[in-house]
């Protein structure tokens, strides 16, 4: 079919070689211990009909969104949330996206000029990296977590300098010195920009926001895919960010807006949320319970982290599938993180803990853990 599909072949099979060929894998009835899902609500008939019943009461009758916010496709209910949504998180302002990588896309591929520089952690999110490679801007990243990797790229800084990082980081689940780093890059005149969307659900408002450092960050970006049970996503900030947004960032702008059921899903989200204090201490109780049952070894160890994201490092693909498999095979729906998505001799397996799950569903994890990993 020539060299396009020849090409194709050739990437594919050696994808297949490397042991990092990825697959499709619909729903099962496995116990959930990979979903992003953190509260429940993805499941939650509650907010099922708390999301219909928003919509009843909203008078708006839109199947689509008919064009991009721009042209047809903004509402006033939109905005409104908008207001709600960054009032809560306090912040001045706040853009809605149709998902975390658009807010990233867009957010990084138009704030930073050339002749301006972008350092981001090594350990960022795909999104941020794909938008940096979007921008002109001078990109660098530093060491994970690391202050004095960090301060080397901020001396070779030019023009305004933007500091990229995650409040609970993806892959591993830890969280950086955030008060030392902000220190850092203040002392730099540097902006520090965080993305928080795996710390709302485990901290009611984002870790930011609990630590109350708001006032120091130029921007935020929330996600409502993960915790909140729905799709989308937020860039929290200044009003003047937001209105440059609405101008400058190219998945904001020439895309058809989120259709009304996902906005008014988002409402009915942070509703939910406001009164989640007990499913949030659930999920602080199981991750706890998590810890004090599973024994790490110096061979295959647990990266440290407090959030609902908790790795073994299993140092090779192989290894990772397997143990994944094993677990699947006892009930317990756990997924192999792979090299090249984490560096190579990092691959894991990854465990999402959530409100929802019982203290035998943990405590069978960690014994089969246990088992697989000091056999």
């Amino acid at each position: 079919m020539g060299p396009a599909h020849n090409y194709i072949e050739q990437r594919l099979a050696e994808r297949r070689l490397s042991g990092a060929y990825r697959t499709l894998k619909a729903e099962n009835t496995l116990v959930d211990f990979c979903s992003n899902d953190y509260l429940g609500f993805a499941r939650s008939v509650v907010f099922k009909n708390n999301i219909d019943e928003e919509i009843s009461q909203s008078g708006v009758v839109l199947n689509g969104a008919t064009g991009s916010r721009l042209i047809s496709g903004n509402l006033t209910y939109t905005e409104d949330l908008e207001k709600q949504i960054a009032a809560y998180h306090n912040s001045q302002a706040g853009l809605i996206f149709n998902s975390g990588y658009d807010a990233n896309l867009g957010l990084f591929s138009s704030l930073p000029q050339r002749g301006d520089t972008l350092i981001t952690d090594e350990l960022i999110h795909a999104s941020i990296i794909d938008g940096a490679r979007l921008s002109y801007a001078n990109r660098y990243t530093f060491k994970h977590n690391d202050l004095n990797s960090l301060e080397a790229k901020l001396k070779q800084a030019k023009g305004i300098c933007y500091v990229v990082i995650e409040s609970v980081y993806s892959m591993d689940g830890d969280t950086p010195p955030l008060l030392e780093l902000l220190e850092l890059t203040e002392q730099y005149n540097a902006h520090l920009i965080v993305d928080e969307a795996h710390a709302v659900g485990l901290y009611k408002n984002g870790l930011i926001c609990q630590l109350k450092l708001e006032g120091r960050v130029f921007a935020r970006i929330v996600t409502f895919g993960k915790a909140l049970g729905c799709h989308g996503a937020i860039v929290l900030g200044s009003d003047a960010l937001r209105q440059y947004l609405i101008n400058f960032a190219r998945s904001f702008i020439y895309t058809t807006a989120a259709p009304f059921h996902q906005i008014a899903s988002v409402k009915a989200a942070y509703r939910l949320l406001q009164n989640s204090a007990d499913g949030i201490e659930r999920l602080k109780n199981n991750i706890r319970l998590f810890k004090e049952n599973i024994r790490a070894n110096s061979l295959y160890p647990l990266i440290e982290s407090d959030s609902a994201i908790q790795c073994i490092l299993l140092n090779s693909n192989e290894r990772a599938k397997e143990t994944a498999l094993q677990l699947q095979n006892n009930g317990l729906d756990v997924r192999a993180i792979l090299s090249p998505t984490v560096q190579q001799g990092s691959e894991r397996i990854r465990i999402c803990l959530h409100a929802f799950n019982t203290t035998g569903e943990i405590l069978l994890l960690t014994d089969t853990i246990n088992k697989l990993t000091n056999a």
